[in-house]
């Protein structure tokens, strides 16, 4: 007869009942993982002993055990996918430190608002998303992480964009640039005129219905010493009053920054 080993939390805990476990260490490390379902996942320990039903002692010993190995990441926001998941799953685990830095204060600014929280890079003429979190309205977000977006249609982009040089902004735009709505920046003129707008707020960029007509953003770079090195978003509809939730925003990429690169000073933004 086959044995099915027991296992129980201490008494006084929310899981000490006993539970039948999967019978080997690689099927519980398993379950474990198969419960960050997606990149952007952020699952903290109680969320991962509702989804797996393991004991609470035994899945925190486990979920220790994937980060010193690598499998998973832990901030104060919870567990995510690590470097080798992310690598396994070609979704480049190169900007691990930037979305561990970014973690927590993504998670802030969506428990704050209510809207999406994005973090995004350059990539060529794209942005392309490494983070993503959201209540339900996520869902009515055409975005995910690892995808891309046209970088001049969208605030991240813009907001990115702002802090280049202007031959390098027009050595990425012009080759791809194309209309997404009847709101897109299509000509180079108007998009310098634009990125000059967002350098005199100090770096806040605002796109309504320019990607996706039904879409409004705000957005602020992170800049390292060479540069911008990725942008925080919040997303919300079409009616969103951008303004009020945008000096969260500025802060929120002024506290990345500082964890990043803390020799960079930058001036507050602010709306205009």
């Amino acid at each position: 007869m086959a044995v099915v080993a027991i296992e129980t939390d201490s008494p006084g805990t929310d899981a000490s009942r006993d539970r039948a476990l999967p019978p080997s260490m690689v099927e519980r490390m398993t379950l474990i993982l198969d419960a960050f379902d997606a990149p952007s996942t952020r699952l903290t320990l109680e969320q991962v002993t509702r989804t797996t039903r393991l004991p609470r002692s035994t899945a925190h010993r486990i979920l220790d055990q994937l980060v010193r190995l690598r499998w998973l990441s832990h901030s104060s926001s919870g567990y995510a996918l690590g470097t080798r998941a992310l690598n396994l799953g070609g979704t480049g685990g190169s900007h691990l430190e930037l979305r561990e830095a970014a973690a927590a204060v993504l998670h802030e600014l969506q428990v704050r608002t209510g809207m999406v929280a994005h973090l995004a890079i350059l990539d060529g003429a794209d942005v392309r998303y490494l983070d993503k979190i959201g209540g339900r309205f996520a869902a009515t977000v055409p975005s995910r992480v690892g995808g891309r977006a046209p970088a001049q249609c969208t605030a991240l982009g813009k907001a990115m964009l702002a802090w280049l040089p202007a031959e390098q902004v027009e050595d990425r735009i012009m080759p791809t640039l194309g209309r997404q709505t009847s709101r897109t920046i299509c000509d180079l003129v108007a998009l310098h005129r634009e990125l000059g707008r967002i350098r005199e707020r100090n770096g806040l960029a605002f796109e309504r219905g320019e990607c996706f007509s039904e879409i409004s953003c705000v957005a602020v770079a992170i800049r390292g010493p060479e540069g911008p090195e990725a942008a925080i978003s919040l997303v919300g509809d079409a009616h969103t009053a951008l303004e009020r939730v945008a000096p969260l925003v500025a802060a929120a990429a002024r506290q990345v920054t500082r964890e990043l690169y803390p020799m960079v000073r930058l001036r507050t933004a602010e709306p205009a």
